[in-house]
């Protein structure tokens, strides 16, 4: 997943291998930069803090699972493509398993780190959702990012303590949390739009004309001076 030769890449796989050997919050920036034969000023260059890290890692994560996803069959369901998707997501995370348990337990008992982590996270599942050929414009776009957000968050921690090689728990998990997920959006966006059709509706009509429609009166006709009186 990780090429061989940016220091950014090196970096991250270091700090990936350190966590699955040592709690997060006991690994410095130094332990990271040593173990990837970088300078701290190296590390520096290339991240801000741990948390750029994470996000980086993130993002390697999308590519390889969009990498990996197929084009969806005609006529499959919507549900079902986003349930490959994160599925396939799964696969991907699963030789950094014991890192990223060791790093969700140190970021569950510090949320203000973890917070660091939710515009990249937010990032990822809109990725997850363009890689299932979901329609990410109108009034749904972010109600379906958020939610598919909230949905992983909650399937990730069960596929975290989920031991078996088929994840049966975590498919059944991911299956109900998706069909719950789609009723709810669907009365949600059916919300937005009858309040998009119903704000139109107090905007006044002249300002939703274009101003080649106005139509300019035409000039009065010039009125014949009067006659000079004659004395």
């Amino acid at each position: 997943m990780f090429d061989d030769f940016s220091k950014r890449a090196k970096a991250v796989r270091a700090g990936m291998a350190l966590a699955q050997q040592r709690k997060w919050g006991d690994i410095t920036l130094a332990d990271i930069a040593q173990s990837a034969g970088l300078s701290l000023a190296d590390l520096r260059h290339e991240f801000s803090c741990k948390s750029d890290i994470l996000r980086a890692f993130q993002a390697e994560v999308d590519a390889e699972v969009l990498i990996k996803v197929k084009a969806a069959p005609a006529g499959q369901n919507p549900r079902d493509r986003v349930f490959d998707v994160i599925m396939t997501r799964f696969e991907v995370l699963t030789p950094y398993k014991p890192a990223l348990k060791r790093i969700s337990d140190y970021l569950c008992c510090h949320p203000g780190e973890g917070a660091f982590l939710a515009c990249s996270t937010l990032a990822s599942q809109y990725w997850m959702l363009a890689g299932a050929g979901i329609k990410l414009d109108g009034p749904g776009a972010a109600l379906r990012v958020a939610g598919l957000a909230g949905i992983y968050a909650k399937v990730f921690q069960i596929w975290l303590d989920d031991p078996s090689a088929s994840l049966d728990k975590t498919m059944a998990a991911l299956d109900r949390r998706l069909s719950t997920g789609e009723q709810w959006l669907e009365r949600a966006e059916s919300v937005c739009e009858s309040f998009c059709r119903l704000a139109c509706a107090f905007v006044p009509r002249s300002w939703r004309k274009s101003s080649g429609e106005t139509k300019s009166a035409p000039p009065s006709s010039p009125q014949p001076s009067p006659s000079p009186s004659m004395h």
